[in-house]
Parts: structure tokens; C-alpha cells; sequence
């Protein structure tokens, strides 16, 4: 049954990452321009330690573009992950899929987000466009139609109400230029259930999502958030990161609690054909019971986010992978998965 109306009337919110997962949706790397830098090969081998660290954890499900099968069957198979083809042109769940919600009779729900491929950046997205709704009638989810250009790493939840988000993204003109910010933040509590939204100005330099949240901070539980900030006064991204720690700093959830902020160094500028590569450790995937974490080869700084996640993640196994590869696309971990909430089904 689809509905018109908005999921938050019905009920419906997006947990928390921590909440229990009934699988992990990603997508296996298919478009040329996206991975000229390393090539596909490269990439598909990227995604396969991504997707069997997340497979420790829970299912892992991939959406193949056909004709790829073989290539994804011999690197991830039998690893707790199934294959699924499907026309897709590029491999960014987070953006591309569902946003799964629930209810407190803990039903599922989906919503279908607009994608217009962060803001126009490739010629056709139009295959992307079709897998939010593809995910939504494959899980049996109540399905849920946004009116908005949006993209899953451009927010976060925690689940009790709250919204994390940037200006730069959220409110560029190459997503709706029709809509005023106080419209937007209607949509987003509307379609999130959510109550309030906390906006950060502006994320990375040289993020070609346009400031995508998901790169430099996160929750990690109730009341507690994780910023990127980075020590070096001369870097580029050091006023805007740190414009964003104090903003964190100074705001509070939904349900009136002041934040309890950690933060986590950015490691250092890393290029790659001429171009400052995004790399963030806030780029992480919350498993069930577990953690997927990128390293970038700079053993002090990986060290020291390692030992960060140990501690701000209790009761959490912490794996940590070479992802620069990943990276090289233009996006991280999370970038490249989608949790699927554990549910019950709908009664018809």
C-alpha cells in the first residue's frame, strides 16, 4: 500500500545505527568515471573487505549490476553476504537506497528521497533513482514518497528525535532551490520523525557531495555525538571543523540534554591524481555488535582513532581496514552501505 502522507503521521521514525539491524544493503562498483583513479578492479576489491568485515557482524546483501555477478561471487562469496542483480549506475547506498524507518509496533517502512546525483555531478542517475523504491518492495516495507532531492549521508538520527545535518549540503542550490530552510527542516521531521534538527555549516573541502555530513560527525549513542576536527591551523578545513565542534557544543538533542562531544583528528592531507582525497574516520559503519572502521595508512593517526572507538564504543568488536581505496571514489564507508532496521511485518 503506498501513502501520500507524510510516515511521521503514521508513526514511523528512523532509529539510531545502533539499533538492531536486520541486514547491511550495498552496492557493488560498476561506473568508470567514479574509479578512473583506481580502477574498477581496485574498487571491487575495496568493497569486498568492506562488505565480509561488515558479514562478521550481519547479513550483507548487494545489489549487482547484471553481468558483474561472477566478479562479485568470487570475491565475496560464501562470506554471510547474498547477491542480487540489478540495473544500477553507481554504488553508493547510503544515497541511493531506502531510508528504512520503523514504528513502536516495530513495522517497517521506507522512504524513496529524490536523487539527482549530488546536485548533478553525472550526466544519468536515472537507473540510482529507482533503487530506493527497488529495496522498499524487496523488504515488504511501507512505502513512503519524498518530495525532496536528498541523499542518506547528508543526515543522522539518533532515534529520540534529533537531526544532524549541514547548510552546505541541505541548502546548496543544486538540490531545492524552490524550498526555503524552514521548509526543508518540515520535510525532514516529517519524513524522519523527528522532532529537531542540530545544522552544521559547512563539511570538507573538496567534498563533491557538498558538505555531506557523514563526514565529519555522527551520533554514537543517546547525548553523545563524534565531530572531526584537525590540530593543524593551516589546513583548510581547520575554522570550518572547528566552527562545527563549538556548534555541537553549545546545542542540545531533542530531549533537552546538552551533548557530550568527542572528537576525532583527521589524518593528514592525502592527494591522489592532484586532488585532496575526503578522508574521515567519522566514515564508519555501525554493525550489529560490531564496528567497521577505515585505516589510511598513517599508523599514529589510524592508531589513535582505533584506540578512540575502543573507548567510545563499549561492548562493540572494533575492525579497522585499509579503506583509502574506498575513499578514492569520493566517499567512505558509510557512504557505500545502508543498514536495514530489524522488523516485523505489516499486517495487511
Amino acid at each position: 500500500m503506498n501513502m501520500n502522507t507524510a510516515p511521521k503521521q503514521y508513526g514511523f521514525y528512523m532509529p539510531a545505527e545502533w539499533y538492531p539491524h536486520e541486514r547491511c544493503w550495498m552496492a557493488w562498483p560498476c561506473h568508470h568515471e567514479t574509479w578512473s583513479k583506481i580502477g574498477l578492479d581496485k574498487a571491487k576489491m575495496a568493497y569486498a573487505r568492506v562488505a565480509k568485515a561488515i558479514a562478521q557482524f550481519e547479513p550483507v546483501t548487494l545489489l549487482v549490476n547484471p553481468g558483474d555477478e561472477d566478479s562479485a561471487e568470487n570475491l565475496c562469496k560464501g562470506h554471510n553476504i547474498e547477491i542480487i542483480s540489478l540495473p544500477i549506475n553507481d554504488s553508493w547506498t547510503r544515497d541511493t537506497g531506502a531510508t528504512f524507518l520503523i514504528n513502536n509496533e516495530r513495522q517497517l517502512a521506507g522512504v524513496d528521497w529524490i536523487h539527482n546525483a549530488w546536485g548533478g555531478n553525472y550526466a544519468d542517475c536515472s537507473l540510482d533513482n529507482l533503487i530506493a523504491s527497488h529495496l522498499i518492495k524487496y523488504t515488504e516495507a511501507q512505502y513512503f514518497h519524498a518530495p525532496l532531492v536528498m541523499e542518506g549521508g547528508s543526515f543522522h538520527v539518533d532515534g529520540e528525535g534529533t537531526i544532524l545535518t549541514s547548510k552546505e549540503c541541505l541548502l546548496n542550490s543544486n538540490r531545492n532551490p524552490h524550498l526555503s530552510q524552514q521548509e526543508i527542516e518540515q520535510y525532514l521531521i516529517n519524513y524522519l520523525g523527528a522532532e529537531r534538527i542540530i545544522w552544521l555549516n559547512m563539511g570538507l573541502i573538496g567534498d563533491e557531495t557538498d558538505g555531506h555530513v557523514d563526514e565529519i560527525a555522527t551520533f554514537i549513542a543517546p547525548g553523545k555525538v563524534l565531530c572531526l576536527i584537525t590540530k593543524d591551523k593551516e589546513d583548510p578545513n581547520y575554522h570550518r571543523l572547528q566552527e562545527n565542534f563549538e556548534i555541537l557544543k553549545s546545542s542540545k538533542d531533542a530531549r533537552g540534554r546538552t551533548f557530550e562531544v568527542y572528537t576525532v583528528e583527521q589524518p593528514p592531507a592525502t592527494y591522489l591524481n592532484g586532488e585532496r582525497l575526503t578522508l574521515s574516520y567519522i566514515n564508519f559503519y555501525m554493525a550489529n555488535q560490531g564496528i567497521v572502521m577505515p585505516a589510511f595508512g598513517y599508523e599514529s593517526f589510524d592508531r589513535l582513532a582505533y584506540q578512540l572507538f575502543v573507548q567510545i564504543f563499549p561492548g562493540y568488536q572494533i575492525t579497522q581496514i585499509d579503506a583509502l581505496d574506498v575513499f578514492s571514489g569520493g566517499g567512505g564507508i558509510h557512504c557505500i552501505t545502508q543498514q536495514q532496521p530489524k522488523s516485523h511485518k505489516l499486517v495487511e
